[in-house]
């Protein structure tokens, strides 16, 4: 019987294999042949670490832009407004700017404005975004007057980057807004990210706690959601099939985008970790060392500004 099981489970393997084999062919264009049109990264763990960029990175999109091709840098950072991002950036010597980039804040502000429209929202981040939430009625920030009040505040929880806003009053405040029935809207599920001090906690591990405690599921904003990645393309102007997404996170960045139809390209850098490779739920279409490695991949792959 083990010898069975073991022919079942080895079929399945294959099986699986052949499928993504299947996948991976209708939607990578070099297999396809086809050219690259249009290229999606992301930041953090990408292009930087703690806003200083990694090696080779300022060159390679050099390189890119040189190219021609239409370009997106896509984040769910939450930390500073599309306009603060292009200043650090263009800083640290990436000629980039606010128009270059989409972030899981502004996709938010355009998902409130059509599904919670004139919505009270009550925002829980790390950082200063109200700049990137054009169109979003916020309640004034004011927790210490409501550590006793159970009434309802706001229609809309909105959850972006942890940090030390992410208190015991600021946490306990969205649980009872949740209670009291607001919807939750998260900006992304991310459960750490890569600092110069290595990995830290992000929004995922406590959003996990207000859903189980709430018996709520929030609505996903950002990258892993799908509706991110559509309005990445929108933004670029290409189809999926034409698309690349560079990314660091194996699941949020690129197994999602591949899900989504788009080519992924796996960065070893930024919160990059072997196990959590091999542990993935698919295989990355392509991986490379790190960012400074992507425009040799596209000479390879064939790219066109046509």
């Amino acid at each position: 019987m083990g010898r069975a099981h073991g022919g079942r489970e080895h079929r399945g393997r294959r099986a699986h294999g052949d499928r993504a084999h299947r996948d991976r062919a209708h939607r990578d264009p070099v297999q396809r042949g086809e050219a690259v049109r249009a290229v999606l990264i992301d930041i953090d763990g990408v292009l930087t670490v703690s806003w200083e960029p990694l090696p080779g990175a300022v060159a390679a999109m050099e390189r890119l832009r040189a190219t021609g091709l239409p370009f997106a840098l896509v984040t769910n950072t939450t930390s500073r407004t599309r306009a603060a991002i292009a200043d650090r950036l263009a800083g640290a010597g990436f000629s980039v700017t606010a128009d270059d980039i989409l972030t899981a804040p502004a996709v938010t502000a355009a998902y409130l404005r059509a599904h919670h429209p004139r919505a009270r929202c009550l925002l829980l981040n790390a950082g200063d975004i109200r700049g990137d939430l054009d169109g979003v009625q916020l309640v004034d920030d004011h927790p210490e007057q409501h550590a006793a009040a159970a009434e309802p505040e706001a229609g809309v929880v909105v959850i972006g980057g942890a940090g030390d806003a992410f208190d015991y009053a600021a946490l306990n405040r969205v649980f009872r807004q949740l209670q009291c029935g607001a919807s939750l809207v998260a900006m992304h599920r991310n459960l750490y990210w890569r600092t110069a001090g290595g990995l830290d906690l992000d929004t995922g591990a406590f959003l996990l706690g207000l859903e189980k405690a709430a018996r709520v599921e929030a609505a996903i904003t950002g990258k892993p959601a799908e509706a991110f990645f559509r309005a990445a393309l929108s933004h670029v102007g290409a189809a999926p099939a034409e698309a690349l997404m560079v990314g660091d996170d194996i699941e949020s960045d690129v197994l999602a985008a591949q899900r989504a139809g788009i080519t992924g390209v796996l960065v070893r850098t930024g919160k990059y970790l072997p196990e959590t490779h091999r542990a993935a739920s698919g295989d990355p279409d392509h991986v490379v060392d790190s960012f400074a490695d992507l425009p040799d991949l596209l000479e390879r792959l064939g790219t066109s500004t046509a």
